[in-house]
This record gives structure tokens, sequence and C-alpha cells, in this order.
């Protein structure tokens, strides 16, 4: 069943998630309050940064630099409601930046305008960890669906050896394809963090004090998706402990 004792091995990521998501809700609302010396905005910083990034691919000789300004070009940055929200959507060339960053010309808004613009730099570039993170998409998203009631349907009913008990197994390969998803999105997001420290660091926007507060807000936010990926990792084996129990 679901609720036994294995569910003790999920309990440590529990606890760390909910730490990583005090964390970065703490860092960011220490360092909203904290204006950047620029004085830009988050939706002002993503446009110049986008802006100076298709400038630099421009100048490349090569028809992959070329590519790449004419990708970052089209990238358009609009405002998406709620906080902590931001995203960048590649499939419609769009950086989705949260109202408390969109128009905000706080430390913390800069840092993860910053770190989103990277993703966009990311794809433009073909930077190998976003498309393949990107091609994992439908696959997680369906396993992530489809995979607890089939295991459940598998436990429940699969008595012993019988056909129903094959669900189990197509359950866990399903949900291997969300934990691969988790796995690959840590060295993306790490990628895109470093992307924006330096781009902010490079381009002046921030001062080596204020680059402090930036560090501690995507550091902050780069715990939440450790949290995921050993959640999801612990709960794979969780499954596989579970399977392994009814043969």
């Amino acid at each position: 069943m679901f609720f036994d004792w294995t569910l003790w091995l999920t309990a440590p990521a529990f606890v760390f998630a909910l730490w990583a998501q005090h964390k970065v809700r703490s860092a960011f609302a220490r360092y909203s309050k904290v204006r950047a010396s620029s004085g830009l905005t988050g939706a002002q910083l993503a446009t110049e940064l986008l802006r100076r990034a298709e400038v630099s691919a421009a100048t490349e000789p090569a028809a992959s630099g070329r590519q790449a300004a004419a990708a970052l070009g089209a990238v358009s940055v609009q405002m998406t409601s709620g906080q902590l929200s931001d995203y960048y959507d590649p499939s419609q060339n769009t950086l989705y930046l949260s109202e408390p960053v969109y128009g905000s010309n706080s430390i913390a808004a800069l840092g993860v305008a910053a770190h989103e613009t990277g993703h966009a730099i990311q794809q433009a570039t073909g930077y190998g960890g976003m498309a393949l993170r990107a091609a994992l998409v439908p696959a997680a998203q369906f396993g992530s669906k489809l995979a607890f009631p089939l295991i459940f349907i598998g436990l429940i009913f699969g008595a012993g050896r019988g056909p129903l008990a094959i669900l189990i197994d197509i359950g866990i390969l399903l949900y291997v394809a969300a934990v691969a998803f988790t796995l690959v999105t840590l060295p993306v997001e790490y990628n895109a963090s470093h992307r924006a420290l330096t781009l902010l660091r490079s381009g002046g926007y921030v001062t080596d004090a204020e680059l402090g507060g930036v560090k501690r807000v995507l550091g902050a936010a780069a715990f939440t998706y450790v949290a995921a990926a050993a959640m999801a990792v612990l709960t794979l084996v969780r499954l596989l402990i579970l399977r392994g129990e009814r043969d």
C-alpha cells in the first residue's frame, strides 16, 4: 500500500523542500527591500540584457551567432501574476516576470530577471542542457500524471503476478521520465544563475556589494530545485521497494 513504512524514506526530502521554500521566500522578501543603484526595473534589465546578448551574437561570424541574435531579438518580456512565478517559455519566445520583479528595481528583482534571461540565452545559443530538458518535458508531464494512478491500481488489484501487476512496472517507468527531468533541471538552473551573475557583473548593473545579495537570492532558489530532485529520487526508490515487496 502507499501508506506504510516506506513513506519515511521521503520524509527528509519533504522537510528539505519546506526549508528551501522558506529560504527562497525569506531571501526574496529581504532583498526586495534593497534598491539597486542602477535604478533599472526587472523588465528593463531583461530587455537590456537581451539586447546586449543579441548584439554580441550578431558580431560573431559563425552562422550560429547570427541564429542566436535572431532568436534573442524575437524574445518578448511580459508580466505575469503571482510571486516567484517567473519563467521563460521557449515555445513562445517569451520571458514572463512576476509582478514583484517586472516593475521593481530591487536587487532581488534584478537577480531573478537576469536568471530568466539566462534561460533565453541558453535557448538561443543551443545550450545542450536546455535542449535536453525541453525534449523531456512531454514525457515528464505524461509520466507525472499517469505514473501514480497506474502504480496504485497495480498495487491494489495486481495480486501476486497477476495481469494487472504489470501496471506497477509501467507506472515506475513513466515516473523515471519525471525523475530524469528534475535531475536535468539542476545543471540548467545553475548554469542560468551563473550566466545571470556574469551578465550583471560584466555589465555593471549591480555593485560588488549588491552582487552578494543577488547571489543569496539565486542560491536560495537553487535549493528548491535540489529539494525537488531529492524528493523525486527518494520517491522512485520507495516505488522500487514497494514493487520488490510484491514479488
